[in-house]
């Protein structure tokens, strides 16, 4: 999920109090290093998983799995994993609503993303939990108490690298290859629908992010929808490059025009007017850009579009744009 909390890493003060009290009761199974390379087998049944904390030793088979943001989520399901824990984002239906209920349904709730509860955690007795450096690494230390904790660096853009990573940790790798190369083929038929190659890339489509408590984002390259537009070949505005750090370049309601592209998708955070989504699709603004007169605007879902951040997710926008880029 990217929300505007999303660049700051867990605060831990709250969480080394929930660990002090659920460690003293629970114990502790140290995650340690590996000697192995990853991916490598030792005789106590582990292997071993590279990381951003180093290399780790984790179960060949993990049976009880928890995971801590949405792209985890979606990792093991897709892999045909069922956690027996996950945390919730900021939206009011839990789980992201693109998850198939069945599939979610029986996960415990173990408290909201940035802010994980340590003590649900550790009573779920995991023998691995998921997550990133960026939201979780400063409670490092207690994850790992509780379990092999299997962190990636970050989240959003290196999506792919990150399922690699899910997926060799839960002893799913040749799974993983089915997934990647389904998605390939699937993104490969969308293009074909869009007309081959040459004319998705003389497309220019832009994705704008209403943020309660934010500017609106006009999405760069650097993200994970960013990655999916380009596997698909789409083009993209020139505006789309004056992002920072090529994540998002940040526009008032009064200068949302120049988020004008030959179609525009658009997603909402929050309250549609708190986060001035209202006020700017009714300006003179927006109904004059060219998107928009052309009938080329397209509302999606945020919780798919945006917070999802892997491949069960990415094969549902996949399907959208063919249907939308080609009415």
């Amino acid at each position: 999920m990217t929300t505007p909390s999303a660049a700051r890493p867990l605060v831990a003060g709250s969480l080394a109090v929930a660990a002090a009290l659920v460690l003293t009761s629970c114990g502790s199974s140290d995650s340690g290093s590996g000697s192995g390379g990853p991916g490598s087998s030792s005789d106590s049944g582990t292997h071993t998983v590279a990381t951003a904390m180093g290399d780790i030793e984790v179960p060949v088979a993990p049976e009880r799995v928890v995971v801590l943001d949405t792209a985890e989520l979606d990792s093991a399901l897709t892999l045909g994993v069922k956690p027996v824990g996950a945390t919730h984002t900021g939206t009011e239906s839990g789980f992201l609503s693109y998850l198939p209920k069945d599939r979610v349904e029986g996960i415990e709730d173990v408290g909201e993303m940035m802010t994980p509860n340590l003590e649900a955690v550790a009573a779920l007795k995991p023998d691995l939990i998921l997550t990133s450096k960026i939201r979780h690494g400063a409670a490092y230390g207690e994850l790992s108490k509780i379990a092999p904790t299997v962190m990636t660096e970050n989240t959003g853009r290196p999506w792919k690298e990150n399922f690699q990573v899910h997926a060799d940790a839960l002893g799913k790798v040749p799974a993983a290859e089915k997934v990647v190369a389904g998605y390939d083929a699937h993104v490969a038929e969308v293009t074909e629908a869009l007309g081959g190659k040459e004319k998705a890339a003389s497309t220019e489509v832009n994705m704008v992010r209403f943020v309660e408590g934010a500017d609106i984002r006009v999405y760069g390259r650097q993200n994970y929808i960013g990655t999916i537009l380009a596997d698909v070949g789409l083009g993209r505005p020139a505006i789309v490059d004056k992002a920072e750090d090529g994540f998002s370049y940040d526009v008032s309601p009064e200068r949302i025009d120049q988020a004008d592209a030959d179609v525009v998708f658009h997603s909402t955070y929050g309250d549609a007017k708190k986060s001035k989504e209202t006020q700017t699709v009714g300006s003179g603004l927006w109904r004059n850009m060219a998107a928009v007169r052309s009938g080329r605007v397209f509302p999606v879902d945020d919780e798919l579009w945006i917070q999802g951040i892997g491949y069960t997710a990415a094969d549902r926008i996949l399907d959208e744009l063919r249907t939308d880029l080609t009415k």
